[in-house]
């Protein structure tokens, strides 16, 4: 019963819609990528921090169908211009982890 409820709905969402219809696509998505948890002075941390980025930069510019040959191209360019952005704050980030922090301890009397 569950599973004609779902096709109902679906079905019915789907009248009156082009065959190919896609949701509009968020003005500008995007997505956190997290590396607290690296170390990000190894070469192993700053691999997995690349890993981390290209899975973000896949899944915020999308994919299109093979048919779509300019779609295709749109997405291609997505990517190259979007992990380009990424990866330079990921080199500004490892920069930072390599650098020795400094904490400075100051008198709160005068």
């Amino acid at each position: 019963m569950k599973k004609l409820l779902i096709l109902a709905a679906l079905a019915t969402a789907s009248v009156g819609q082009p065959a190919f219809a896609q949701p509009a696509p968020l003005a500008n998505p995007s997505v956190t990528v997290q590396h607290r948890d690296l170390d990000l002075s190894t070469e192993a941390g700053a691999k997995s921090l690349d890993r981390r980025i290209w899975r973000a930069v896949v899944e915020v510019c999308g994919s299109a169908p093979d048919y779509d040959l300019q779609g295709k191209n749109d997405v291609r360019q997505c990517r190259a211009d979007t992990r380009q952005l990424a990866s330079a704050q990921a080199e500004q980030v490892i920069a930072d982890a390599a650098r020795p922090q400094m904490i400075r301890v100051s008198s709160i009397r005068k």
